[in-house]
C-alpha cells in the first residue's frame, strides 16, 4: 500500500473480481478495530453489517459488473467489538495484470450519522407533540360543544313559550342568543375537523354518487338568505343533474357551504357570486367565482393554511370573524375524497375557487 494512501484519513480497499480484499490502508484497519491478516484475503463483504451485506450482494456487485465505478452509497461496515461503521462508499473498476480489480474509498460519517438521529428525534417529538395537541384540542371542544348546545336548546325553549310568553324585546334577545349559541358550535365544529384531519384520524366518509345540482340546492338553502341580505347577485351555470361526482354528501355540502360563504363575506353589496360546474376528463369541477376584492398572488397558497385569513371587505365586519380553519378543512376533506381545492384569484377583480372529485364511471 502506498504511504501517502496509508495515512490517509479515509479507508481505502483494493478487492479483487470474487470480492476477496488483496490491500486495505491502515485507516481503514484502525476503524474496524483488526489487525492487517484479519482483512486481507477475506471477501469484502465479511466487513459489512447483515443488511449492507445483502445490498452489496443484490446492487452493489452486480452494479460494478455493469458500469465502472458507484459513487456515494452508503455502507455499514462492522467492527471487532461487534459495533457498526456509517462510511459513505465510492468504488471504481480497472484493470491490473490483465485481471479486474475495485478500488473502495470508505469516509467515515460521524457527524451526518448525528445528524440523522436528531432528525429522527425531532420527527417523533413533533409527531408525539402533534398527537397530543389534537387530543387536547378535541377534548376542549367536545367540553364545550355540550354545554354551548344545551343553551341553544333552552333558548329554543323560550321561543317557544315554555315558560311563558316573550314580549318582542325579550324574543329579539333570546334569539340573538341562539345565533351566538349556534356560531360558537360552528366555530368548535371547525376546531374539531381540523383537529382531526391534522392528526392524520379516519374520517368516515359514505361515498356516493351525486349530480350536482342536488347539491347545491341543499346548500343555497342554507345560504340563500345571506346571499338575499348582502345584495349579492348569484348565478348558477351548467349544474345539471346528469353532471355528476363522487363525494361524501355532508362533506360535500360542507366545502359547498365553506366556498359559498366565504365568497358573501369578501363580495361587496350589488357584486356578484357565480357558479360553474363541468365534466374535465374523469372529474366533475365545482368552480365558485366572486367579484369581490380578490387575494394578492403572495397570499393565494397561505390562504389554505390552518389560522390564516385573507383581509375582508370594508363592508362586512364578520369577515374578520372565524379561526381561519374553513380552507384549511374544506382543501384537506376534498383531498380526503380524492380530489383537491384550488383557487385563481385577482386583486380588484375577484377569486375562483374550484373543488375537483372524480366523475362516475
Amino acid at each position: 500500500m502506498d504511504r501517502l494512501l496509508d495515512q490517509a484519513p479515509c479507508g481505502f480497499l483494493t478487492f479483487a473480481g470474487d470480492g476477496t480484499v488483496l490491500d486495505a490502508n491502515r485507516t481503514l484497519i484502525e476503524m474496524l478495530g483488526a489487525q492487517r491478516e484479519e482483512v486481507i484475503g477475506r471477501p469484502f463483504e465479511s466487513l459489512l453489517t447483515v443488511s449492507s451485506r445483502i445490498f452489496y450482494q443484490t446492487h452493489l456487485f452486480p452494479l460494478l459488473k455493469l458500469q465502472s465505478r458507484v459513487e456515494e452509497l452508503f455502507l455499514t461496515l462492522r467492527n471487532n467489538d461487534g459495533g457498526d461503521v456509517a462510511v459513505l462508499t465510492n468504488v471504481a473498476r480497472r484493470e491490473e495484470a490483465g485481471a479486474v480489480v475495485y478500488d473502495a474509498v470508505l469516509m467515515r460519517l460521524l457527524e451526518r450519522r448525528r445528524w440523522e438521529d436528531e432528525v429522527v428525534r425531532a420527527r417523533r417529538s413533533a409527531e408525539e407533540a402533534n398527537r397530543a395537541t389534537s387530543g387536547l384540542l378535541s377534548m376542549m371542544s367536545h367540553d364545550l360543544r355540550t354545554p354551548i348546545g344545551s343553551i341553544s336548546g333552552y333558548c329554543d325553549l323560550l321561543l317557544m313559550g315554555v315558560r311563558g310568553p316573550l314580549n318582542d324585546a325579550q324574543a329579539g334577545d333570546v334569539q340573538r342568543m341562539k345565533k351566538v349559541a349556534e356560531y360558537l358550535l360552528g366555530l368548535i365544529e371547525d376546531v374539531l375537523n381540523f383537529a382531526r384531519l391534522r392528526s392524520g384520524q379516519i374520517i368516515d366518509l359514505d361515498m356516493k354518487t351525486i349530480d350536482t345540482e342536488t347539491a347545491l340546492s341543499r346548500t343555497e338553502a342554507l345560504i340563500g338568505p345571506r346571499m338575499e341580505q348582502a345584495r349579492i347577485e348569484y348565478h348558477r351555470e351548467g349544474c345539471t343533474p346528469d353532471v355528476k361526482m363522487i363525494a361524501d354528501p355532508d362533506r360535500l355540502q360542507q366545502i359547498l357551504l365553506n366556498l359559498i360563504t366565504n365568497a358573501v363575506k369578501f363580495t361587496a353589496a350589488g357584486g356578484r357570486i357565480t357558479i360553474w360546474c363541468r365534466r374535465d376528463g374523469d372529474q366533475t369541477l365545482i368552480s365558485v367565482a366572486d367579484t369581490g376584492r380578490g387575494i394578492a398572488a403572495d397570499q393565494l397558497e397561505r390562504i389554505f393554511e390552518p389560522f390564516v385569513q385573507a383581509s375582508g371587505s370594508a363592508g362586512d365586519p364578520a369577515a374578520k370573524k372565524g379561526f381561519g380553519l374553513g380552507l384549511a378543512i374544506s382543501r384537506g376533506l376534498a383531498r380526503r375524497m380524492g380530489g383537491d381545492l384550488t383557487v385563481t384569484s385577482e386583486q380588484g377583480v375577484g377569486s375562483t375557487f374550484t373543488l375537483r372529485l372524480a366523475s362516475p364511471a
